[in-house]
Parts: structure tokens; sequence; C-alpha cells
């Protein structure tokens, strides 16, 4: 199901200990979440058999309205495009024009 454009889309970043690009991450999703005014969540896969199960091999994960976005290297330009657009008309002026990911 599409969310409602003009929508605030939820945030997710899917982690787990000692993992380096988990902190790449979670500093990307900060960076993009941060300007346009949205919250995030991070779960970690550590003693969850099923997230694990899920994302085991793609962590870090970026999942926006529960949807897999990206994942390993976490592309700020890709999950901004993707964010502001499921925002509509609330996103930013300059990413208008820019391509839609997902």
């Amino acid at each position: 199901m599409e969310p409602v454009s003009g929508a605030t889309p939820t945030l997710e970043l899917i982690t787990k200990a000692e993992c380096h690009l988990c902190e790449d991450a979670r500093a990307v999703v900060a960076a993009v979440a941060a300007p346009l005014g949205l919250a995030w969540s991070e779960r970690r896969i550590d003693g969850d058999p099923a997230l694990a199960g899920r994302y085991g091999e793609e962590v870090p994960v970026v999942l926006v309205d529960g949807v897999p976005r990206d994942f390993w290297h976490i592309d700020p330009v890709r999950l901004r495009t993707v964010l502001v657009g499921l925002m509509g008309a609330d996103g930013p002026p300059e990413a208008a024009g820019q391509p839609r990911f997902g």
C-alpha cells in the first residue's frame, strides 16, 4: 500500500552490533532526516531471529514505510529523494525534479 502524498514517512534503520557500515549508515540517516524534520528509529538484528533471518546479510538496511530502500552503503541522495517524494509538497523545494527511486 502506497502512503498518501504529503504524509510523514516512517524511517527505520536495521543494524547489528560491531558493524562499521552501520555506524556510517546511522550518520547518513541522521543527516538526511534532520533537515526534513523526520524522526527515525533503529532496530538491531542481534537477538531477533526473525529480523536476522530477513536482513542478516544486508545490514545495514534502511526501511521507509516498512519497505527496504537501501542496504550496505546508504546513499544519502537516494534516501532524501525517496523521503521528499513521499512527503510531497512538504519536502524542500530544491528536491523538485530529482528522480524517485524505489
